[in-house]
């Protein structure tokens, strides 16, 4: 029997890389994309179980993928719908829920929030089975629920990300473009959480609203400072 496909819908490949080493021991078939374009395509080409969802992404918003499937919901099938993202205020909550969203996981979230949500998804899997998967955490940590491997794993692959984070924020300080700043601001300030870097978020979390005003005299030396932290972390 094919293993129930999971698909993820998330641009920033750190994040990727944490919901596989989070999901990578459940009995699924975990698909990435990183954008809605993409994501459509997947769903055309066969059904998921169970769609995660950020809502900021590069072509369109989480928003008009989420919208699409409720004008088609052949192309959704029997999937249940979560968002993965740290724009999760009232109002956009009650977008998502006129739009069917079973679950709504906030940036940075643990690996228990995660693994529940697929868990839960999965209607067909017995409830014995499934609190067997369910890992109990020896160690209370905020995101990675103990397991210091999974998270030597993800700083590893988001090391190697923030050399590329650095250059593109440079770009985008070079040319002028403050909604390339707030992108990679807001990705980072769930990555840098998520990691245990509070005051780096914090810079991170005050740049993306800078960006996001095209506030300059204040975003240039937000990003020079975010700069500095990320780079003394690599």
């Amino acid at each position: 029997m094919p293993l129930p496909r999971v698909l993820l819908v998330e641009d920033d490949p750190s994040l990727q890389r944490f919901v596989q080493l989070a999901l990578e021991e459940l009995p699924i078939t975990l698909l990435t994309c990183d954008s809605v374009a993409d994501a459509l395509a997947e769903l055309a080409r066969a059904p998921v179980a169970l769609l995660i969802t950020d809502l900021m992404l590069p072509d369109r918003s989480g928003l008009d993928l989420l919208a699409q499937l409720q004008r088609e919901p052949a192309l959704r099938g029997a999937a249940r719908l979560a968002v993965f993202s740290a724009g999760l205020l009232p109002a956009v909550r009650l977008q998502l829920q006129a739009l069917d969203v079973w679950r709504m996981l906030a940036k940075p979230c643990s690996i228990m929030d995660l693994e529940a949500c697929v868990l839960e998804a999965m209607p067909d899997w017995p409830a014995g089975a499934v609190a067997a998967m369910v890992q109990t955490p020896t160690v209370v940590e905020s995101h990675f629920g103990g397991n210091t491997a999974l998270y030597e794993a993800f700083r590893a692959s988001c090391l190697q990300q923030f050399v590329h984070d650095v250059r593109t924020g440079d770009l985008a300080c070079e040319h002028g473009d403050s909604q390339a700043l707030r992108r990679l601001a807001h990705s980072l300030k769930s990555v840098l959480e998520s990691l245990g870097h509070g005051e780096a978020a914090a810079l991170a979390r005050a740049l993306e609203t800078r960006a996001d005003q095209g506030d300059w005299v204040l975003a240039r030396p937000l990003w020079q400072a975010l700069r500095s932290s990320i780079q003394a972390l690599v």
